[in-house]
């Protein structure tokens, strides 16, 4: 099974539904983060690494392991790079399946020449139909950097960094001229990728300048494209990747993984790397008597509505229930309110279709504009049921009561401050590692610092409100980015269009565009 170049988006639907079915999965190191992700709970992943739940399988040992498995009547995926017959020796591994009468497939993947030119803005043919030729360098002959060096034909290399100069030194030799447009990618279709303009006669050089040569990393496979196709003045107007308003960021979210879901799924979509950091731990209330009574009359009929104002609430009472073999079921006849999205599909998950979410605003503030006032007539009972946090504010409280409803007020759990992030994290938060981090309330900036110190002044600070861009303040830091409603998405949003205002500025000035950690001042050198 092919897994791609490396963003895991380009992994096909036929690969998804393979990974949900294996039984094992014998992944090169390259890939196995992109497509442990699919499979289902309890594959077997043989060598799993010493630090991670995932395997991390060494190629040459990789066809022994598969064949092992499938002697033993198992579903094996077996996941290389790429695409399987393009950019890895899976044939062999094949031909020994078929000699040993292992049944097999071939499921087909974005092959890194063919993917990696595309996200660097480098179309590999045009109308006019120009030959494409793909070079393996590590495998060329004499012969074949001959036939492609008195072509014109669009070449595609696949080497390593250090090998760069030695492939454009082969086609030069072989007849093509210096000045030759070339385009070079490292870490292609990832966030980490970087592309360099120049041409076969200056390759060299610019890596140097750029400081990616000498590199730190052995053998660091890179995709050079060479002919007029990989011009620069083309790709300014084709790199659609790379100009992404927040390309390679590292976004810091100070929320559990269930609760930045969306919201980092539409940071990546703005090219940012998204790190989840929870600021906040739940746990269950000091006296959970209260819990149980209101548990126990929503079976009773004692409410004619149960609002959800977050998923950790619908959590709590999901437990609660199972705690009391009850199911969904014990919401017949009760109707549903649920404040926010990721509320909404926690509620669906469990099997409940909510009855009111707020048209407008996803706030308390926004459900009361949409909740109807008690109605005598209509409503037979004039009780709610408010499972929330221990410290939530009355706004709910207050405005329920103002339409004539009895709310029974409930601490459902528990907020605390969480645990402090490994090391690493937390010095990259203090460094500068970070690029920016979204403060969505007033709590989480004052647990963040509690727990991880105070982000350095090169990061840039968005924050949800005006309150929590005080509270922000009040802590030292500035603020950068204001969401102009009270939303995580427009806060996303807003931290794009700050990242394209700068990215816009740099391109004004004349400048290379950096991300905002890059600006950090070099550390000072120990006098010896």
């Amino acid at each position: 099974m092919g897994a791609g170049p490396g963003d895991p988006g380009l992994l096909t639907l036929r690969a998804v539904e393979a990974l949900s079915q294996a039984d094992v999965l014998v992944a090169d190191p390259r890939v196995h983060d992109v497509v442990r992700a699919h499979t289902r709970a309890g594959v077997d992943t043989p060598l799993q690494s010493a630090d991670e739940d995932t395997a991390a399988v060494p190629a040459d040992g990789a066809a022994d392991l598969a064949m092992a498995a499938a002697r033993s009547g198992k579903r094996v995926v077996r996941a290389v790079a790429g695409d399987p017959g393009l950019d890895s020796d899976a044939a062999q591994e094949m031909l020994a399946l078929a000699d040993d009468g292992i049944p097999f497939e071939v499921v087909p993947g974005v092959a890194a020449a063919v993917g990696v030119p595309a996200y660097a803005g480098v179309p590999l043919r045009d109308p006019r139909g120009t030959d494409v030729r793909f070079v393996d360098a590590a495998t060329a002959d004499d012969r074949c950097w001959t036939e492609v060096g008195v072509s014109d034909a669009t070449v595609v290399v696949s080497t390593t960094l250090e090998s760069v100069a030695g492939t454009a030194g082969e086609l030069v030799a072989a007849g093509r001229k210096p000045d030759t447009p070339l385009t070079l990618t490292l870490a292609g279709t990832t966030t980490r990728q970087r592309t360099f303009s120049a041409t076969l006669g200056s390759i060299q050089q610019t890596l140097k300048q750029a400081k990616v040569l000498p590199s730190p990393e052995g053998g660091q496979p890179v995709i050079a494209v060479v002919g007029e196709r990989s011009a620069a003045a083309r790709r300014d107007q084709l790199a659609w990747f790379e100009s992404k308003p927040l390309f390679g960021w590292q976004v810091l979210v100070p929320r559990t993984k269930e609760q930045a879901a969306s919201l980092s799924d539409q940071l990546r979509s703005y090219g940012a790397v998204p790190a989840e950091v929870p600021t906040i731990a739940v746990e269950p209330p000091r006296t959970p008597q209260q819990m149980e009574r209101a548990v126990k009359g929503l079976v009773t009929g004692r409410y004619e509505w149960i609002a959800f104002t977050s998923v950790n609430a619908v959590k709590a009472v999901r437990e609660k229930f199972e705690e009391y073999g009850l199911d969904a079921r014990a919401f017949a006849g009760i109707k549903v309110a649920a404040v926010g999205e990721q509320t909404a599909k926690a509620l669906v998950a469990f099997g409940v279709k909510p009855d009111l979410v707020p048209s407008g605003e996803q706030s308390a503030a926004g459900l009361l504009e949409d909740w109807p006032p008690y109605d005598p007539v209509f409503d037979p009972i004039d009780r709610v049921f408010l499972p929330r946090a221990d410290i939530a504010t009355e706004t709910l409280v207050a405005g329920l009561i103002e339409l004539g409803w009895e709310v029974d007020d409930v601490t459902a759990y528990r907020t605390v401050r969480a645990s402090p992030p490994p090391a690493e994290t937390r010095e990259a938060i203090k460094g500068g590692g970070f690029d920016a981090v979204l403060f969505t309330s007033s709590s989480t900036v004052r647990n963040l610092v509690g727990i991880a110190g105070k982000p350095h002044n090169v990061t840039v600070i968005a924050c949800i409100g005006p309150a929590t861009a005080k509270t922000a303040e009040e802590h030292g830091l500035r603020v950068d980015v204001m969401s102009p409603e009270p939303s995580v998405h427009k806060l996303a949003e807003a931290l794009a269009d700050f990242g394209a205002q700068r990215r816009a500025d740099a391109a004004m000035a004349g400048e290379s565009v950096k991300r905002p950690s890059e600006k950090r001042p070099a550390r000072r050198r120990a006098r010896s």
